[in-house]
């Protein structure tokens, strides 16, 4: 059983215009999100002695009151806190790739979720409290890779800077490079590609197709870099939009051309067992270009080297894995 002591905790000026979920997720990350909201339905939970909402947003100098609870874990129904490893602890530590204090860039692997939900049990969400600062403020999250994505990750330590960071994805001032390895080479060595994205109508769950009546508007430079005869192609993609898969859902529904590995897009062929090729998804978030939140004369240009499994089949590809051009630098 996990109970929490009644508690009134002050709002911190980096807190200041956060939301509350967000917020109790970060300060009474033992109180689960749906035990939070029963409480909060009830009144129980008070911005300076007034009852608060999920999506209430806070400011710095408010008190807020969080009454007693107990739940019973997993078994009551509700998820355990996430519980932080030496493992964790060593395996974050390792992803960090720049951190100036205010902005912090990972190199996320493949196969670990951004965020929990579902059956997952370990993500990257879950371990931001070991890259605390020396104040102990946790860094969020700015944006979200699939789970079988690897390559940049952006976090920010601070309210406004993850403000700021969030505008700049809005407001699409920001180049995103990936790499990717495409079953079959694009008939157009580079070019754009306009097709709504939306999802699958139906019973399957996260997949997502090109939907011209109820898809939100998706765009996606594309320049292939190099290709192996006919059957595969080192492609760099800038999604321009963030919609959920657009990248693979463009590849293989536009192009044609799936990412190699993407087992829900089409990305599969026995073709290349010979090879012994790393057995995952050939999407990696290789570059991202931006300019920093807090201060705007200055330019963010941060670069995640493949991994190993990727640098070995780049390798037996013939694909240059250590190119440093930037492939749009044009547009």
């Amino acid at each position: 059983m996990i109970a929490g002591k009644e508690q009134t905790i002050k709002v911190k000026q980096e807190d200041d215009g956060q939301r509350l979920d967000r917020w109790l997720k970060k300060y009474v990350p033992e109180l689960p999100y749906v035990l939070a909201q029963k409480l909060i339905r009830k009144g129980a939970v008070k911005i300076d002695g007034t009852k608060a909402r999920m999506d209430s947003r806070i400011a710095a100098g408010q008190d807020i009151r969080i009454p007693a609870f107990e739940m019973r874990g997993a078994a009551g129904g509700e998820k355990p806190p996430y519980r932080i490893s030496a493992d964790d602890e060593k395996m974050i530590r390792a992803m960090v790739l720049y951190d100036d204090g205010d902005v912090i860039a990972l190199n996320k692997p493949a196969g670990l979720a951004t965020q929990g939900g579902g059956d997952e049990k370990r993500h990257i969400d879950g371990m931001l409290p070991v890259l605390a600062g020396k104040d102990g403020t946790v860094p969020r999250l700015v944006h979200r890779l699939d789970k079988e994505t690897s390559g940049v990750l952006l976090l920010a330590r601070s309210a406004e800077a993850v403000r700021r960071l969030g505008k700049s994805f809005k407001e699409r001032n920001i180049r995103k490079i990936y790499w990717a390895v495409t079953l079959g080479v694009p008939a157009q060595r580079e070019g754009t590609i306009r097709a709504p994205v939306g999802k699958v109508k139906g019973p399957i769950k996260d997949k997502m197709t090109i939907d011209e009546i109820d898809g939100k508007g998706a765009v996606t430079d594309f320049v292939v870099i190099d290709r192996m005869q006919s059957a595969l192609a080192f492609v760099a993609f800038w999604p321009r939009t963030g919609r959920t898969h657009q990248i693979r859902v463009h590849a293989a529904e536009i192009l044609e051309c799936p990412v190699l590995g993407d087992r829900r897009y089409g990305g599969q062929s026995d073709e290349f067992d010979a090879l012994d090729l790393a057995p995952r998804l050939y999407l990696h978030a290789r570059r991202v270009i931006l300019p920093h939140p807090l201060d705007e004369t200055k330019m963010l240009d941060i670069t995640a080297p493949l991994g190993v499994d990727l640098a070995g089949s780049w390798e037996t590809l013939g694909f240059d894995s250590r190119l440093k051009d930037d492939p749009f630098e044009t547009l």
